[in-house]
């Protein structure tokens, strides 16, 4: 089952037992012990983001849910190995990566199939049901998205990022498309890192002028981009550049 809340990917693999005429919680499901929330394999909840239940931070990635029903609550334990076969054989500790204490609900009819479910879904936030019986337990989570929003906003109202044009520029070029307008975008992404200059920016400023006919401007690109990549050990852009250079000249 897959659901995404806000622009945080979660999904939810897991087997689903039928009642068959039993007494579920406190009989078949036993209260106070650890049941594996489900049946077979490990039921699994993975998140494509970090998210936050009951006040603390649950790091993205996939989880076993594993619980304690009680009466009147259920205590929910995410686990961090997934892998295991109904409840961990050697229970470890160290791999809860989070505990939460959620009350339990009475449902007015009985829920024939262990179900759960996704409810009350906002663009930050959702409820992951569990439903069996007539209990249903209810665990909220939220998700970074006014965060991510917020910074997508700043980016954008920031402009291009020098890898924007950068990567603009190489497409332009690589594609046949407007010259001019490559070398535009790439003098762009090579101002903006003046300070700590790239030398694969400048391989490709050298490329870009040196086809708009600019050969002048093509050479001490090429020459700043040999620099760099000699202090920083690139073999292939030395090559690249020595070769450039003497085709030039």
């Amino acid at each position: 089952m897959e659901q995404k809340v806000g622009l945080t990917d979660v999904t939810v693999t897991y087997s689903r037992p039928g009642m068959k005429g039993r007494k579920i919680f406190g009989d078949l499901v036993p209260f106070g012990k650890l049941w594996r929330t489900g049946a077979n394999e490990n039921t699994k909840v993975t998140f494509s983001d970090d998210v936050i239940i009951a006040g603390k931070t649950l790091k993205k990635g996939t989880y076993a849910i594993f619980s304690k029903p009680n009466a009147g609550s259920w205590d929910i334990m995410f686990y961090n190995d997934a892998s295991n076969w109904g409840t961990p054989r050697n229970w470890n500790d160290a791999n809860v990566a989070l505990t939460t204490t959620v009350k339990t609900q009475t449902l007015p009819a009985n829920v024939e199939t262990f179900t759960i479910s996704f409810g009350d879904l906002t663009s930050n936030s959702a409820v992951l049901g569990i439903m069996w019986e007539k209990t249903y337990v209810g665990i909220k989570f939220n998700t970074p998205t006014d965060k991510a929003v917020e910074e997508s906003i700043a980016r954008t109202m920031n402009g291009p990022s020098a890898n924007d044009y950068y990567a603009s520029a190489v497409y332009y070029l690589t594609e046949d498309k407007d010259i001019n307008k490559a070398k535009e975008w790439i003098n762009k992404a090579v101002d903006m890192t003046k300070d700590q200059p790239r030398f694969w920016y400048l391989r490709q400023q050298s490329l870009i002028l040196a086809k708009a006919g600019d050969k002048k401007g093509a050479i001490a690109a090429a020459k700043a981009s040999l620099s760099g990549a000699e202090k920083r050990g690139n073999a292939d852009y030395v090559k690249m550049n020595k070769e450039f250079l003497a085709k030039m000249q």
